[in-house]
């Protein structure tokens, strides 16, 4: 038994496992267990993550068929015996305070979830070192949806996060996706009274080519926009005053997959078929998404770019990062 289970599902990382295992045993905070899952990775991860049980108590390793990312964390929260659980993923890592300062703010101020902020790096690059800020937010459940929702100060990611246990007792990621955390990360907050967030950035999220978040566009895509539609559906049930935003938050996700499908330079007739569905979704809501505040200029002015000309909307999405249009 320990305080916290620190989860991390491991999958051909044999060049990033060993910074982002050492960060996680270097921590301040010692009360905790490390369960790494191996999930039938090909490369040399598994004989890694064998050679750290070996040498730390702390370290349990599972091996088990490829399932992927949701059926690892899974598979990790059913052997944990923490009281507080994290996940962390295989290719990131995190500074040697940040255990600390999550497990500080959930107990202190009698949180259900505890979040720090996170630093976006690309091959080595830093994007957004300059927001670190010393200061703690708590919020209630609807306020903490609703920031999700925006995704600004707030995001759906579940691994700069520490959680009660209690949270995950009827609750799994959803397996076979790729949205996995879009999908529970609404209903995680919807069993919460309180949220504490602490504006100390202490998360590297490493952005690598060929990761399932910098790739090019693939049908998995779809499940963005599926997880934000059964967020949408979950919110009309049980926080109808967030609908509106809740389905911006979906014509956040339709732009987000028709970026990539406007970088297919020769496309399939199923992305063709796609890409229309997609446009034509956008262009239908187009004065819903005009008269919201949850996009920017930059964005709105992009759709008004799309009903003119594909190919000038292509241009557009290239020569611009996306995520900044918001």
């Amino acid at each position: 038994m320990c305080e916290i289970s620190i989860i991390v599902p491991v999958y051909n990382v044999e060049k990033y496992l060993n910074k982002c295992v050492d960060s996680i045993l270097n921590q301040t905070f010692k009360d905790f267990e490390v369960i790494l899952v191996d999930d039938g990775s090909p490369d040399n991860s598994g004989a890694i993550c064998d050679q750290y049980a070996e040498k730390d108590s702390r370290v349990k390793v599972v091996h088990k068929k490829n399932g992927g990312l949701s059926d690892a964390r899974n598979a990790g929260i059913d052997i944990s015996t923490g009281n507080f659980l994290s996940f962390i993923d295989s290719d990131d890592y995190i500074d040697n305070d940040m255990i600390d300062i999550l497990y500080d703010d959930i107990t202190q101020k009698d949180g259900d979830i505890s979040v720090v902020g996170y630093y976006d790096e690309y091959g080595g690059i830093v994007k957004n070192c300059k927001k670190n800020k010393d200061k703690i937010e708590i919020l209630s459940r609807e306020t903490a949806i609703e920031k999700i929702l925006e995704g600004k100060e707030l995001t759906a990611n579940v691994w700069n996060k520490l959680y009660k246990r209690e949270l995950f007792e009827k609750i799994r990621f959803m397996n076979n996706v790729i949205a996995e955390d879009a999908f529970i990360i609404v209903e995680l907050l919807l069993l919460c009274n309180k949220v504490v967030v602490n504006k100390k950035f202490k998360y590297h999220y490493v952005h690598r080519k060929g990761s399932i978040t910098t790739s090019v566009y693939s049908i998995k895509d779809l499940d963005t926009i599926k997880a934000w539609e059964y967020n949408l559906l979950l919110l009309k049930e049980r926080v109808p005053k967030l609908s509106n935003k809740a389905f911006s938050r979906v014509c956040w996700a339709n732009f987000f997959v028709l970026d990539k499908l406007s970088q297919v330079e020769r496309k399939s007739e199923e992305e063709t078929e796609v890409y229309k569905k997609i446009k034509n979704f956008l262009l239908k809501n187009m004065k819903h998404i005009f008269n919201s505040h949850s996009f920017t200029k930059n964005r709105k002015i992009s759709l008004f770019v799309l009903l003119l000309s594909d190919k000038l909307y292509g241009n557009l999405v290239k020569k611009n990062n996306s995520n900044n249009w918001r």
